[in-house]
């Protein structure tokens, strides 16, 4: 006998008919856009990437979740909004979720929470390494072609803890305990990879040794490719330098402001100054080159300073690079500048995809975690670079091209020869979503 679900409480009536409500439509969605996604899914197989990485303990005769299912599981659930692991229970019997992992609608059940916390503990540092090593082998392979060029843009961001959790570290900046884990993207919005760690600021040693693996690891697919390194000033230290001279690879990094460095634009800031002025108010920017050292550094480095006074006042910025053309306006403005697009992929990261839900105890389940969200952005970053240059929806924000796409309502129903999906007649994203489904196979396969 079919249990009956209760009535939704409080429905006014409309024209005086009486209006009635349960949850009792039967194989339906909410998440319907996720045939999207599982399609970018087949083609960068990220859950895959990962599983190869973990040693599964398990009894293989017993398995009904394999450790590339969970995962995908995971990553699907992120990308759709459902940031917490326990969501799964509610979304493991959904038909399309189903699909997402290559199941039939009436198939068996995905897997539940408790099977998703046992995954997210069971990582040791080494599997974790090879994790780290198949994120960047993802970021190679999602290049048409090897490139002549990349840029890095390195940078940190703080997540806030509230708990036990391992690394956790009071930061007097942010006036919390938290961690302050390293990201790096490339120009075009590519995540590359994340490392957790304390919420202090990483020092010298610690930025080079991060560095000293991955320009290794992306060396061994490309060991021809010319990389840029982008950062802001903190990023600036002697070991910084000294490796990237070392491996062959461009710098433009922040300077932080010292007097020894404004006595060669003082002469330039008072000068501009007096333009500003006598241009009624206006805001006045110029440069100046020039060669010097700091006492830790092994040798003198090419110094622009950036130099803008208005009714505000003057304010200078140092950037030091090893790049030796284009004037110093142009690195400033168009290479150095555009590092600021980093700060908008680690809110994508974290405000659009939770990457902050690092509540797990171990580091190294919160290392995973780092890693399950960085595979969601992946799955969300090539779908929206499926779509038309043109299109408004490629520079479009990860929430809202989930609230468009993937929040779809569908009726799902398996016959014997096909699996049929029922999306709404007046569904606004119908164009899209038939843009979208159109322009994925021409991806070629990561």
């Amino acid at each position: 006998m079919t249990e009956i679900t209760p009535l939704l409480p409080g429905l006014s009536p409309v024209n005086g008919k009486a209006v009635t409500a349960r949850f009792d439509g039967g194989s339906l969605s909410s998440d319907a856009g996720l045939l999207a996604l599982r399609e970018v899914e087949r083609r960068l197989d990220v859950a895959g990437r990962l599983a190869a990485c973990i040693d599964d303990p398990r009894d293989p005769s017993r398995i009904l979740h394999s450790v590339a299912d969970i995962l995908r599981f995971r990553m699907m659930m992120i990308a759709a909004g459902y940031e917490d692991g326990i969501d799964a229970n509610a979304l493991r019997a959904d038909p399309v979720f189903k699909m997402a992992l290559e199941r039939m609608p009436e198939a068996r059940d995905l897997c539940s929470q408790s099977t998703v916390s046992r995954l997210e503990t069971l990582p040791d540092r080494r599997m974790l390494l090879r994790m780290g090593r198949a994120m960047v082998e993802l970021y190679c392979a999602s290049f048409a072609q090897v490139p002549k060029r990349i840029t890095l843009d390195i940078d940190d961001t703080f997540d806030a803890v509230h708990g036990g959790q391992q690394l956790r570290l009071f930061n007097a900046h942010y006036d919390d305990y938290g961690f302050q884990p390293i990201v790096v993207f490339d120009g075009a919005g590519r995540f590359v990879t994340a490392v957790l760690r304390p919420a202090k600021r990483p020092k010298g040693r610690e930025i080079a040794a991060h560095l000293r693996r991955l320009i290794r690891e992306i060396r061994s697919h490309w060991p021809r490719v010319e990389i840029l390194i982008r950062g802001d000033g903190h990023y600036c230290a002697p070991e910084v330098l000294d490796l990237c001279r070392a491996r062959r690879v461009d710098f433009i990094l922040g300077l932080p402001n010292t007097k020894v460095l404004r006595r060669h634009v003082m002469t330039l800031e008072a000068s501009t100054t007096a333009r500003a002025e006598a241009a009624d108010g206006a805001t006045i920017r110029r440069f100046k080159e020039f060669h010097d050292a700091a006492a830790s550094w092994s040798r003198v480095e090419r110094i622009i300073a950036r130099v803008e006074a208005g009714p505000r006042g003057c304010d200078t910025r140092f950037i030091v690079t090893s790049l030796t053309k284009g004037t110093g306006k142009t690195l400033y403005e168009g290479v150095y500048c555009a590092r600021g697009q980093a700060e908008n992929h680690i809110k994508a990261w974290k405000a659009h995809l939770a990457a902050d839900r690092t509540s797990c105890t171990s580091a190294a389940a919160n290392q995973l975690r780092l890693f399950l969200h960085a595979g969601a952005y992946w799955l969300m970053w090539t779908l929206r670079a499926a779509l038309p240059k043109r299109s408004p929806w490629r520079h479009a924000q990860f929430d809202t091209l989930r609230l468009r796409l993937v929040k779809i309502a569908a009726r799902v129903v398996e016959r014997k020869t096909r699996i049929a999906i029922h999306l709404p007649n007046a569904c606004p994203a119908a164009p899209l979503m038939r843009m979208v489904l159109d322009r994925l196979p021409r991806m070629a396969p990561v």
